[in-house]
């Protein structure tokens, strides 16, 4: 009589296996009651004068601290509003910091909170996180989270600017933000 051939799989668990993989595999499709919804801001810009909403805060000693110098540090405190124009309906503030991250000045790092205080979602949050090349017609950020009507939030934001004065340092920047629920 042969001798029983030992396999280290049997066919049950080989079942369970490609079960396994079946739905997690599945799981990573989005579903049906995924829905994408997308909202369009304006942040109001200002890096100069008594009403400047950015600032440098830090920096590498001995280089001057601008948007085009690694190692700058800027906070941020940005009206955000429902148009382009800088008297529009405001409905919150883009408050965070931008960090000049690549040593060739082309590459910042963005980390802001998008607070609403006004419209349909005040006292709801907005995080967006991400690497922003500033020369680039239209970027691109994560949204990684948020609080309120916004909690679990996740998708991205594309900036664009579509206004600036130079003699006034004022710039608009359009938010694009786009949810995935």
């Amino acid at each position: 009589m042969a001798a029983a051939v030992s396999t280290p799989f049997s066919i049950p668990m080989l079942m369970i296996l490609f079960i396994t993989l079946v739905y997690q595999a599945y799981a990573q499709i989005p579903q049906p009651t995924d829905r994408e919804t997308t909202y369009v801001f304006y942040l109001q810009d200002i890096t100069r004068g008594p009403n400047a909403t950015v600032a440098a805060v830090a920096g590498i000693k001995g280089r001057n601290w601008n948007f085009n110098t690694f190692g700058s540090v800027f906070v941020v405190d940005d009206p955000v509003t429902m148009g382009p124009s800088p008297g529009s309906t405001m409905v919150g503030r883009a408050q965070g910091l931008l960090v000049v991250s690549s040593r060739d000045g082309a590459y910042v790092n963005v980390v802001l909170s998008i607070v609403f205080n006004s419209w349909q979602f005040n006292g709801s949050t907005l995080e967006l996180q991400g690497i922003n090349r500033q020369n680039d017609n239209v970027r691109t950020v994560s949204v990684v989270s948020g609080s309120g009507q916004f909690r679990f939030a996740r998708g991205y934001a594309t900036l664009q600017t579509v206004a600036y004065d130079p003699p006034t340092a004022r710039s608009t920047v359009r938010f694009t933000i786009t949810l995935r629920t």
